[in-house]
């Protein structure tokens, strides 16, 4: 058994593209590419410039990577108190472990590596003996921050600290070169400028230092307006650009001739630029930050300003809703706290697609560009529904905001925001002046015509989606009394389910606007929200005292309660066959309700809340969204591959915990333990008063009757025609050429067969069935019949008569299997078909002779018997059945 669950098995998460650790640029000669590296919290992706494709995904790490580095040949990566050298991104190539503190910066040294931890304590390491070379103590006089190896200084290294004070060392003589005074701000950042003895210093207090480390002179000084410069870059393609990003997102091009701004990237990163890299000869330049984006600009513009070329990105706020689009769980939709909709992709990352962010006027939106502050975002998407039915002609996603009553659109095909705005005329600006009614809940029709939307108001109106105009609203004049909490419709918009806080459950014919609820169910508790499996016309309800219903919309009856949970629960869904329920809850618990047994079969606990999740169509996988988790975690439907004995859980039982940082993305196989539970095996026989099918393909049966009709349907229209075949030897003719006497060959009436007048040749079946006459044992005899072939079956049964080798006492035994069979109330339609094909070959014989046709009555009595039995057994089940639908 997997730890946690017996179901689901961590599989991989999607969505992790970048954190704040600085990103690597490596150039790789046998692709003349150069690749990209950024850390996503236990792992670390390489991306190639050219496609920004996803090339590799590192193993994972005993807990969060704190820094990483890189070289030609390796990326370096520390975790905690150990260092880690990767090669071709995901082997591990060496280990070096003799660190006492955690890491905190790393720089690859030609053949060594300088580690620095937590305590300012500096080791250097021989990178290929995974030997120490070098160990020095700074202790708390000299707190380095930053470290950088200036070019063409041999065996030295410049180290900045939080004071300002920088230090030179050569390290093949560990001794201290000299001490540079500093400028009384932490030292964020060191970059080497493409002219030699020139390095650039950032500080926290904004500005940047361009220092001649030869004469320790400050050639030019900078200041940003936007406080901490966190990362510095310098182009090196002709062009006397410096690069500088802040703590607030924005990025600033300096023209380092002019001593000035050249141009600036405002709201470049929704976080801080925490990285960023020119690119080697290339008007190229890569930025990541915590906003979970990784972007490439450009510098074409006409002004000498970048712009953006590609991005990697992913939400830059944790997902709140969630949910599989298309019928091959292929795609994930999902909305997040940064009002963006994306959809992630399952199978690869490239076909990961942003929808943009909410806007009150996209067109407004879009021309103000990407990068810049949008006073019009709206606020997040709560929850949304979205059909495929009408995706190629108009809008198929319909969400709902946080503290809205306008209800936006959105175009799964067209990857963007509709232009409809769904909203009540009574709601308008002048009518709706507190802005106190917000819209709550939605539900699209499966036909993707109309949306019907909740509010808390008590209203529930309806839309058409390709209009957004407002059609009607349900209830005089409102449909609840209380916040209308869920809405939903059946597969042909004939009936339309609203629950509110009023603690009803109100079923409407679907177009009748003015009329009265067909039907109220009350219920003990106010409801929280509705999922519903259409199919099934299944409707679970949740309800605000942490219990859950099933209602089924047909006989409009609750017809299980499941009760477990012990916070408010966040999210509910169906598995694909309506089988199963899964639900979530703020006790970081997620559940697995067996509804026809309404059992609960599966549980386990996860670190961090799960706020959403989702089942795919095809029933393969499991998505959730977690608190403070940007990613959307996939779960694997172990069921599908391999056999699991699920059984009912006590309400005593402690879910096992289940760590979300056990795997980022791209996971090994799931290790499984061997289950104590032992395997179920279902009896041949449930009961013995109820008949049992063989459960045999019907093609091996079904057809034995038509047989013949099926052979003559192949009948070729032409017979074949077969060549003379000339014997082995022929003989000669004596003579002066050489001739062969086929005179034997031209006479083709001749017949060397003798034929007995009385013959007894009963084939292998035959024999068996004859030997039932002493042994009166005929499972040898059916296990036979099972291995053929309808042909095979019509021949044996056609060679039981006296014509054809068999015999009046064989057949009579075959009447006598075929009462064993109907005894045994098992291979109920076997049974059948082999009386059916006996009858139809040998009515005339068995009408003809007296022991058979005195043994008929008994298989008609016993036929008889048996119908009587079942058709009571039918009549009974439709009778109960049609007495719950009336009730």
């Amino acid at each position: 058994m997997s730890s946690g669950s017996r179901i689901f098995v961590p599989n991989r998460c999607l969505g992790y593209v970048s954190n704040h650790i600085s990103l690597q640029v490596r150039y790789i000669k046998s692709r003349k590419e150069n690749l990209i590296v950024t850390c996503v919290g236990r792992s670390f992706h390489t991306y190639g410039v050219s496609h920004f494709g996803l090339l590799s995904v590192s193993g994972l790490h005993s807990s969060d990577i704190t820094c990483m580095s890189s070289d030609a040949y390796h990326v370096y990566t520390a975790c905690g108190t150990s260092v880690y050298a990767w090669r071709r991104g995901t082997e591990i190539k060496h280990t070096y472990t003799k660190h006492k503190k955690p890491i905190r910066l790393l720089l690859p040294f030609g053949v060594h590596l300088i580690a620095i931890d937590e305590c300012s304590n500096l080791y250097v390491w021989d990178i290929k003996d995974e030997t120490l070379f070098l160990e020095l103590n700074f202790g708390k006089d000299f707190n380095i921050t930053t470290v950088l190896h200036p070019s063409t200084y041999i065996n030295k290294i410049l180290l900045g600290s939080d004071k300002g004070a920088m230090q030179l060392w050569n390290l093949n003589s560990a001794k201290l070169v000299y001490s540079f005074t500093g400028w009384n701000s932490p030292i964020t950042c060191l970059e080497q400028a493409p002219a030699l003895d020139v390095v650039a210093v950032g500080l926290q207090s904004g500005k940047i230092i361009l220092h001649n480390l030869k004469y320790d002179e400050t050639i030019m000084e900078f200041t940003q307006d936007w406080g901490t410069v966190t990362s510095i870059s310098f182009r090196t393609d002709n062009n006397p650009i410096m690069a500088t990003g802040s703590a607030t997102g924005h990025i600033v091009f300096w023209n380092l001739e002019e001593r000035r701004v050249a141009s600036q990237l405002t709201n470049a990163h929704d976080n801080a630029v925490t990285s960023m890299v020119c690119l080697p000869s290339e008007p190229l330049v890569v930025t990541s930050s915590p906003d979970n984006t990784l972007k490439l600009w450009i510098f074409d513009m006409t002004d000498g300003g970048a712009r953006l070329l590609r991005v990697r990105e992913g939400h830059s706020a944790p997902p709140q809703f969630i949910r599989f689009h298309g019928a091959n769980g292929h795609n994930i939709l999902s909305a997040a706290g940064d009002s963006t909709l994306r959809i992630f992709n399952t199978q690869t990352e490239q076909f990961n697609k942003s929808l943009g962010k909410a806007s009150y006027n996209r067109k407004s939106s879009k021309k103000r560009g990407r990068g810049v502050y949008d006073p019009l975002i709206m606020p997040s998407i709560t929850q949304f529904t979205s059909e495929t039915t009408r995706e190629k002609e108009w809008d198929n996603i319909i969400a709902v905001h946080s503290g809205l009553s306008v209800v936006s659109s959105w175009s799964y095909d067209k990857l963007k925001m509709g232009d409809l705005k769904l909203h009540p005329e009574r709601l308008h600006r002048k009518k709706n002046v507190s802005h106190s009614v917000t819209a709550t809940c939605l539900c699209m029709t499966h036909c993707g015509n109309f949306v019907c939307i909740g509010y808390t108001d008590g209203y529930v109106d309806r839309f058409n989606v390709q209009s957004g105009i407002w059609r009607c609203s349900y209830g005089k004049p409102t449909a609840h009394d209380g916040t209308v909490r869920g809405v939903t419709t059946d597969c042909l918009n004939q009936i339309m389910v609203s629950g509110g806080s009023d603690n009803t459950i109100k079923f409407w014919k679907f177009k009748d606007k003015d009329s009265d609820p067909l039907v109220a169910l009350q219920l003990n508790e106010a409801i929280s929200f509705f999922r519903a499996h259409r199919e099934s016309s299944m409707l679970a309800i949740v309800l605000e005292d942490f219990s859950v219903l099933i209602v089924d919309i047909d006989t409009r009856n609750v017809v299980r309660k499941f009760e477990g949970h012990v916070a408010q629960i966040t999210d509910a869904t169906f598995s694909v066959d309506s089988r199963w329920l899964v639900t979530s809850a703020m006790d970081c618990t997620i559940k697995t309700w067996d509804i026809p047994s309404s059992q609960l079969i599966d549980q386990f606990k996860t670190e961090s809340a799960c706020i959403s999740l989702t089942m795919s169509p095809t029933g393969e996988a499991l998505a959730t969204a977690h608190i403070d988790y940007l990613g959307i975690f996939l779960w694997s439907n172990r069921t599908l591959y391999q056999k699991v004995t699920l059984k009912a859980l006590t309400s005593t039982a402690e879910p096992a915990l289940v760590s979300l940082t056990d795997y980022t993305t791209f996971t090994e196989e799931p290790k499984y333990e061997e289950s104590d539970v032992p395997e179920f095996i279902s009896p041949e026989q449930i009961n013995l008063d109820l008949i049992t099918t063989s459960g045999l393909s019907s093609s091996r049966w079904l057809n034995l009757l038509d047989i013949n009709l099926i052979r003559k349907r192949n009948k070729p229209k032409m017979a074949p025609k077969t060549q003379q075949v000339a014997p082995f030897f022929l003989p000669t003719i004596p003579s002066l050429e050489f001739k062969f006497d086929v005179s034997n060959l031209m006479n083709k009436n001749e017949s060397k067969l003798v034929v007995p007048k009385q013959l007894l040749n009963l084939s292998p079946f035959g024999k068996l069935l004859d030997n039932t006459t002493t042994t009166s044992d005929f499972e040898p005899v059916f296990e036979k019949l099972k291995l053929m072939g309808p042909s095979m079956i019509e021949f044996e049964l056609k060679s039981l008569c006296p014509e054809d080798g068999g015999s009046i006492s064989v057949m009579l035994q075959f009447l006598k299997f075929i009462e064993f069979l109907l005894k045994s109330n098992n291979n109920f339609e076997l049974a059948q078909a082999y009386l059916g094909v006996f009858l139809k070959e040998h009515g005339k014989i068995i009408a003809s002779d007296d022991a058979l046709k005195d043994y008929l009555p008994n298989i008609k009595t016993l036929l008889t018997f048996m119908w009587n039995r079942i058709q009571k057994k039918f009549f009974y089940n439709l009778c109960v059945v049609q007495n719950i639908k009336t009730m």
